[in-house]
């Protein structure tokens, strides 16, 4: 078997991303460079300043084996607006042609491509092609299945819903230039069973695989600082309850913020920054219960994890996964989610963790989790051990690998003919289909 390699596109990538699904790219773009399969990186900056508003991204620093590739049109948003509202790559569609046509290129995975490309990037460059869907753009234009921006969608009314989110409509949508372009797609993959069967509940007929988000393990994650880490003092002085995540109103705070009122066995402590922020701030006024600590660096977030009494994970909309659960399972955390989206399959498969619904349901949780300390140490111990199983770096990747193995017997062009030979495949032609 020789390394593959690989080209990975998507919007955002670290240090020019928001969200979980950035770092999810990049812990599986490291995870194959450890490998000693060879990684490009394709990213949007464009797209990534429209959004940030000015906000400094820092530097970011790769391993060997991984190149980054940042995309600049040259005429600033313009370029992701007019991608977004035609669904190709209007102005930097020469370039990213060119990077795609390569030939050395085994594999192109695409991630989110909703602003680098749209769907018309999925037909550019000859290789076993990948969609991975950490969002569920390839169903809906906001991406997160939230109608209106007030409740979860059950059924299409996309129109009036992208309105109401203050974005353009997206006229691609509705001439079939989706369902054209994902014919160039081996393999679609979810990552979770629900979101897969929720695609499939809107109208996406393709078949999907399931390849859960992971953890680096501990070895590809250890640093100076890791052994002297666990034996730290708790980084609040009093039990505390965390939350993880960005501030949107999607992700639920505003049902927790004011248990903290007249809850007073622990506190609230909130890592996280967004738009969000100023109303959930004004939300918990001057409760001393709860804290706002910003966005909180990943080598210190750890920390937080550790001390916690247990993780709430409150969000009020269908997530893909729920990185910070398993986050939280690593770190030997208890979690208490919402009862919705990935999080029962997540919960259910580590056999760890509660399930909530109401208020009262995650007070009595909540105080649980404090009272009953051989419950939570149970819990710790069945989390950790499902993340070891099902969530780690060792456990996902090679069932990404078998995806791709699966992708290249399935046809045969020179492409996968290549990634057959690498992967000491059978080389014969597949079996023509009925």
């Amino acid at each position: 078997m020789r390394p593959l390699s690989f080209c990975h596109v998507t919007t955002f990538y670290p240090p020019y991303n928001f969200g979980g699904d950035g770092i999810g790219i990049q812990r599986l773009v490291r995870a194959l460079a450890r490998r000693g399969h060879r990684n490009t990186v394709v990213h949007d900056v464009d797209a990534f300043e429209v959004l940030a508003k000015g906000r400094d991204p820092g530097r970011g620093v790769e391993p060997p084996g991984v190149e980054v590739i940042g995309l600049r049109s040259g005429v600033g948003p313009v370029s992701p607006l007019l991608t977004q509202q035609f669904g190709r790559p209007l102005v930097t569609g020469g370039k990213l042609a060119r990077l795609l046509a390569r030939g050395d290129f085994d594999v192109i995975n695409f991630h989110n491509v909703s602003l680098v490309g749209g769907p018309g990037v999925l037909a550019l460059g000859e290789a076993v092609k990948l969609y991975m869907a950490h969002e569920h753009w390839l169903v809906c234009e906001s991406h997160v299945l939230w109608r209106h921006n007030r409740e979860l969608c059950d059924k299409r009314e996309c129109l009036r819903c992208v309105l109401n989110f203050g974005r353009p409509p997206q006229l691609w949508r509705s001439t079939g230039l989706l369902s054209r372009m994902a014919r160039h797609v081996d393999a679609f993959i979810a990552m979770s069973e629900f979101s897969r069967d929720k695609h499939r509940e809107f109208g996406f007929k393709r078949p999907m695989e399931v390849v859960n988000y992971f953890l680096p393990d501990p070895e590809a994650d250890a640093g100076p600082s890791g052994p002297r880490e666990a034996e730290a003092p708790p980084p609040h002085p009093r039990p505390y309850f965390l939350f993880v995540g960005r501030l949107e109103k999607i992700k639920g705070l505003d049902d927790v913020i004011p248990l903290f009122r007249e809850f007073d066995g622990a506190d609230l402590l909130i890592a996280g920054d967004g738009e969000y922020g100023s109303a959930l701030r004004a939300l918990a006024g001057d409760n001393p219960r709860v804290r706002f600590l910003g966005r909180v660096p990943v080598d210190e977030l750890s920390r937080y994890y550790r001390g916690a009494t247990a993780l709430i994970v409150p969000s009020i909309c269908f997530e893909t996964f729920g990185i910070i659960l398993i986050e939280a399972f690593r770190s030997r955390t208890p979690v208490i989610a919402r009862r919705i989206g990935p999080f029962p399959e997540i919960i259910r498969r580590a056999r760890s963790g509660e399930l909530f619904q109401t208020k009262e349901e995650l007070l009595d949780a909540m105080r649980r989790m404090l009272g009953d300390p051989e419950a939570r140490s149970r819990a710790i111990t069945s989390g950790h051990a499902a993340y070891l199983e099902h969530w780690s770096e060792s456990a996902v990747v090679p069932r990404y690998l078998d995806v791709i193995a699966r992708a290249a017997l399935a046809k045969d062009t020179p492409a996968h003919r290549r990634v057959r030979a690498a992967l000491d495949l059978p080389t014969d032609p597949p079996p023509s289909q009925p």
